[in-house]
């Protein structure tokens, strides 16, 4: 399926957002997920279901200053 992934389209066979980000290497990262401007809670990234056309951001903290 495709997906808007930080406003790139995306080709992912990812069901859920837990998987699109395992996909993407971000595993054991700390990241803040959302899905069509919702905010996804880490504990819920399993059960949060993927469609075509999702607009998905996944973004990690940075530091500095």
């Amino acid at each position: 399926m495709q997906i808007l992934l930080n406003g790139e389209r995306f080709a992912t066979d990812a069901s859920n957002l837990d998987e699109l980000c395992a996909t993407l290497g971000f595993t054991d990262a700390k990241v803040a997920t959302a899905v069509n401007g919702s905010f996804v809670a880490s504990a819920k990234r399993s059960v949060t279901p993927l469609a075509e056309a999702d607009e998905v951001e996944i973004v990690a903290p940075r530091q500095g200053g």
